[in-house]
């Protein structure tokens, strides 16, 4: 079972991308997603579709990696839903909370940004190696040095924080199985009880989290790791495919960018 952030091996052409194009990539999408409107986010929705037989991962395994936000999704809805100020809904009567219009449409439009953004991350995380995702970090941080940036430290924590979320999912699902087995019920009671019992579980985890990454530093020194410029088994090309890449990337930017004054001048033709 794969988890949030985990590479899976697939032969796809996804898979076969420069790191460095698909980092830029997801960059260039969660700028388009953050400022996007309705029309632009049905595209992006039907091109992240598109990649799913393209990349070869199966559509159970994006919906996979939703599953942990899942909460946090539904409360950022609720919030909008019902602190937006607006039109009341007819069903719904005029309350200091209630539901409106306004709260409706930004709550789906805000929701529905989070997941695209969750959904492009995870593209990059299950086609992109560890060690690649690190080279293409380092590559694109090195006009950084110029500043004093350590690109190739600033990559290998970018990506060993997205190693260790696969890791830390798992680790809680652990620790409630645990806990469940000696007759905690993180199930039963309600909200505050709940919440009650998922503080529980803060101690463990945080206590794990620091073990592990004692772990890892004490690994990496054993195996004779240091901070500086390294050099790799294969140097980062772009070819054709890259190429092709930058040229979808660059289309799906300009649509998406001047989509708004597209909408417009229909709309003032179709009154002409």
């Amino acid at each position: 079972m794969y988890n949030l952030g985990q590479y899976i091996p697939r032969t796809s052409l996804i898979h076969s991308l420069d790191p460095r194009i698909k980092i830029l990539f997801v960059i260039l999408l969660s700028i388009i997603i953050l400022n996007t409107q309705a029309l632009s986010a049905m595209i992006i929705s039907v091109f992240l579709a598109f990649l799913i037989p393209v990349s070869r991962i199966y559509p159970r395994q994006i919906l996979r990696s939703l599953k942990p936000v899942i909460p946090f999704l539904l409360l950022l809805f609720l919030l909008h839903l019902l602190l937006t100020e607006g039109a009341p809904v007819p069903p719904f009567p005029h309350w200091r909370v209630t539901v409106t219009y306004d709260g409706l449409f930004k709550g789906i439009m805000v929701t529905w940004q989070f997941i695209l953004l969750i959904i492009s991350a995870s593209y990059l995380t299950m086609t992109t190696p560890p060690t690649a995702l690190v080279s293409g970090l380092e590559g694109l941080l090195k006009p950084f040095r110029i500043v004093g940036v350590p690109s190739h430290d600033v990559a290998v924590m970018v990506s060993v924080a997205l190693r260790f979320v696969p890791t830390f999912i798992q680790e809680i699902r652990n620790i409630r199985e645990a806990q469940m087995s000696r007759g905690a019920y993180l199930k039963a009671g309600n909200i505050y009880s709940r919440i009650r019992s998922t503080v529980s579980m803060l101690i463990p985890v945080i206590s794990n989290a620091f073990r592990r990454a004692d772990e890892l530093a004490t690994a990496m020194e054993s195996r004779g790791y240091a901070g500086g410029p390294r050099t790799y088994m294969h140097d980062l090309r772009l070819t054709f495919r890259d190429y092709g890449a930058i040229a979808v990337m660059l289309l799906i930017g300009v649509f998406c960018l001047f989509q708004g004054d597209l909408s417009h001048l229909l709309h003032l033709r179709m009154h002409v």
